[in-house]
């Protein structure tokens, strides 16, 4: 049995409540400098506290034998690394609202030993709002610093976070001040200040004890378990672990050394400015271990490539004279980053080398292809720089779904898409792994439909929708979550809420009537009636304000809106159809109501002539731009009579139509200031033949247009727009672009190829909801030979097809199209049909 750890304040007799108690046996602790103690107001932190702070918390225990299991359970303001006897364990929270908080559990049983244990946590607090955290709204003296809580149930005593825990802040490991809009936290390291053993170093001055950090506001009544103000009750983890996969880089380079010197702090800018000032400085292919001298005054440039985007944590051994700096860019193309309009990273860090057993291991998650060296020193010496690797660490794509056909092009198509939204999932769905790691709410519906199409996890799926549920005053989503943006409050991006809603509806459609659907339906009803007031006397959208988006393509959202009037519409049948399955017939009569009110007053955007819909409408008098999204909205929503349907495709598909146009995009993959700064004066210039040319969606809202010419049976055409993804898939990139043509190489919105040839190439869809029945309309005659699996709530549901031949092997009921467009229902099984 184990013994008594070594403080008996750490020792508490074994609960008589569930493992997952609300309460706690451990406390909130801090450094004691951080540490408040109640019986005097302070006023809530409205701005910055001072930047990123490190520490460190330890505690050990005796144990005469080690438990079968060991279940702890633990969480802090804002990340932590959790250490047993020295190894690795785990790492989190996931980012959540600081109300939402959630804790992470572990088995400590196979990192323990008989004899003494250590238990060592590094918490990091970021202090200002960045792109994946935000403050809590402190109270007198809880939410303002880093903090831990901490239980492990060591059998017939606990182990718990305590004053018997010791602390110290960990001088050396540092940020630099936010640059730019990305929000990844800059990395410096100066290891000048720390000892190589200084993540096990147990003694020294700097060590001290901790203390409670107890909740500071009436009623709290000097509290220090959870739940307290600001955090609540503590909610488990949502999702499963992550995946680490270690890699290396493909391809070196070493420039020549050259006279540098440059006036600045900030890592990135100090690689800029060197491009700035030698840009075209000859470099040379290298090998790992890249060996130079290096001398005072000088600067050689190593340039490391992954052959792809890669996102993990950067790690690489050097040896170098004490004091060399090595600034340090990541980046997601290999661009000048001084050049304007060639937005690429601006993250990345610094490491100053100790002189000896140097090695820098980041701490913070960065997404790269590219990363840039730039190594300065004062004092003569040798230099090496070892491996440079990353550790993956992403969140899998689970299970043996697949893909493959008789057309490459399709499979890579298929592999792409999986692989962009698997760099795009750490701890919630984001945007792209380089630049920002936002989980914007609009973007994670084409993610979730990917894992709902290919993997047999998903927790994900529902997480996108759970944190994303984090409505302002009047009922409106964020337009991203957790972070500076939601912090800060102020302008959302009204549509994106729609497309939440959307995601609502597809887990209805995949899982049934879960109760993650449930509840969500206030929040969705609360988006829906958010649009009310702007309704005309036609039951259409007109004057929507806030930043309407929709997607990057050049379409008119403004004055009277077919878009979001067919997007608004089609969130209302989807809320109707979900309230008539919970039994709410009042709801679901209100939102049809309302639906039908809009089909009839969407009349006013038909155009006769062109026979399709146009944008918009300004002053009542129609406008002549008809983009993809107008008339691919208009069909999704149900608002254009199937009648129409066909023209309505053959306007928005045809290739001689087709115009790729952005408000924002430039020609020279990056953003154009002079259309953003005429956007933001209400200028825009039409740089196309309104009259004949359309408007291409851009990759993220292509998910819309692909829909549509499924419903349309247009499989070929549709499958014809998916081949324009192969773009993207040149020069070793493995992923999708944000754009056609600019934006970064690797981002999430852009994988819909994945799901739509899961969905109506291959043909598998839910028909009843939860997946009861099946709903399979394969696309024959567009691929020849082509077989995959798809993940439903009781198992893969295989096809394979070879010319009209399909052999199907479902677990649950399904309703099968043939090649000539007979329909014939089947029980679970295996069936060979033509």
């Amino acid at each position: 049995m184990p013994s008594a750890p070594q403080s008996a304040a750490a020792a508490s007799p074994r609960p008589t409540v569930p493992w997952r108690a609300v309460g706690w046996r451990g406390h909130w602790i801090g450094h004691p400098d951080d540490v408040v103690e109640p019986g005097r107001a302070l006023p809530p932190r409205t701005d910055g506290s001072g930047g990123l702070v490190r520490q460190l918390f330890r505690t050990t225990c005796e144990l005469e034998s080690v438990p079968a299991r060991v279940p702890a359970r633990l969480t802090a303001d804002s990340r932590y690394v959790l250490f047993v006897n020295g190894e690795h364990v785990g790492r989190g929270p996931v980012r959540s609202q600081p109300r939402r908080m959630r804790y992470d559990e572990y088995d400590l049983s196979p990192h323990l030993r008989p004899g003494s244990n250590t238990v060592t946590v590094l918490v990091t607090y970021y202090g200002d709002p960045n792109a994946f955290w935000q403050p809590a709204v402190p109270n007198a003296t809880l939410g303002r610093h880093a903090t831990l809580v901490f239980e492990a149930d060591l059998g017939d005593i606990w182990l718990t976070s305590d004053g018997s825990w010791t602390v110290r802040r960990v001088a050396g490991l540092e940020a630099a001040p936010p640059h730019g809009f990305h929000g990844i936290p800059v990395e410096l390291v100066d290891a000048r200040r720390l000892s190589a053993d200084w993540l096990t170093r147990h003694e020294g001055p700097d060590w001290r004890p901790t203390r409670l950090m107890r909740a500071g506001h009436m009623g709290a009544l000097a509290r220090s378990q959870p739940p307290t103000d600001p955090y609540g009750a503590l909610l488990p983890r949502p999702i499963g672990a992550l995946e680490e996969t270690a890699l290396t880089a493909r391809t070196y380079w070493c420039s020549e050394e050259i006279a540098f010197a440059a006036d600045l702090d900030h890592p990135v800018s100090r690689v800029t400015e060197f491009f700035r000032q030698r840009g075209d400085v000859p470099r040379e292919a290298a090998t790992a271990p890249v060996r130079f001298r290096a001398e005072p005054g000088t600067a050689r440039l190593v340039t490391v490539d992954f052959g792809r985007v890669v996102c993990g944590l950067v790690g690489f051994p050097v040896t170098a004279p004490r004091g060399t700096r090595i600034d340090i860019l990541h980046q997601e193309k290999d661009v000048d980053p001084f050049k304007a309009g060639l937005i690429s990273n601006i993250t990345g860090a610094r490491y100053i080398a100790r002189g000896d057993d140097d090695a820098f291991e980041a701490l913070e998650v960065s997404g790269l292809r590219l990363v840039r060296l730039l190594v300065t020193s004062e004092r003569s010496g040798d230099v090496v720089i070892g491996e440079v690797g990353v550790r993956e660490r992403l969140y899998p794509i689970r299970g043996a779904a697949y893909f493959r056909s008789s057309d490459g092009e399709m499979d890579r198509l298929y592999a792409a898409g999986r692989r962009t939204v698997t760099l795009n999932a750490q701890d919630a769905f984001t945007d792209c792994p380089t630049r920002e790691q936002r989980a914007w709410v609009g973007d994670g519906v084409v993610h979730q439909l990917v894992h709902l199409t290919t993997s047999t996890d998903w927790s994900l799926a529902r997480w996108y929708l759970e944190l994303a549920n984090s409505p302002r005053e009047d009922g409106l989503l964020p337009r991203s979550v957790v972070g500076e943006m939601e912090y800060l409050g102020g302008t959302t991006i009204p549509d994106w809420a729609l497309s939440w809603v959307h995601g609502v509806h597809n887990l209805y459609r995949y899982e049934g009537l879960s109760a993650t659907v449930r509840e969500l339906l206030p929040s969705v009803e609360r988006v829906l009636r958010w649009y009310l007031p702007y309704r005309n006397g036609h039951g259409v959208l007109e004057h929507v304000p806030e930043w309407n988006l929709v997607d990057w393509s050049a379409v008119f959202l403004t004055g009277t809106s077919s878009i979001l009037t067919a997007m608004w519409a089609r969130a209302l049948r989807e809320f109707a159809d979900i309230s008539a399955a919970c039994g709410n017939a009042g709801n679901a009569a209100w939102a049809r109501a309302l639906w039908e009110q809009a089909r009839a007053g969407f009349e006013v955007f038909w155009d006769p002539g062109r026979e399709t819909y146009v944008d918009h409408l300004v002053d009542g008098v129609r406008q002549l731009p008809a983009s993809q999204l107008a008339g691919a909205t208009a069909i999704v929503s149900g608002l254009a009579p199937a009648g129409r349907w066909d023209a309505v495709a053959d306007w928005i598909s045809d290739p001689k139509r087709l115009v790729v146009r952005s408000w924002i995009g430039g020609d020279d993959g990056g953003y154009d200031d002079t259309k953003i700064a005429d956007q933001l004066r209400g200028v825009r210039n039409v740089t196309w033949d309104a009259r004949d040319e359309v408007v291409r969606a851009e990759p993220f809202a292509s998910h819309l247009v692909h829909e549509s010419l499924a419903l349309c049976g247009r499989k070929r055409e549709l499958a014809d727009a998916l081949r324009d993804w192969s773009q993207f898939l040149t020069d070793g990139y493995d992923t999708f672009g944000e754009c056609w043509g600019w934006g970064t190489p690797a981002h999430g919105w852009s994988s819909t190829p994945t799901s739509d040839i899961v969905r109506h190439l291959l043909g598998i869809e839910p028909d009843e909801s939860g997946f009861l029945s099946a709903r399979i309309r394969p696309a024959f005659g567009v691929i020849s030979e082509m077989s995959g699996a798809a993940p439903t709530p009781y198992g893969l549901l295989h096809v394979r097809v070879s010319g009209t031949t399909c052999d199907v092997d479902s677990p649950v009921p399904f309703t099968f199209r043939a090649a000539d467009g007979t329909t014939t229902t089947h029980r679970a099984g295996r069936v060979v049909l033509d």
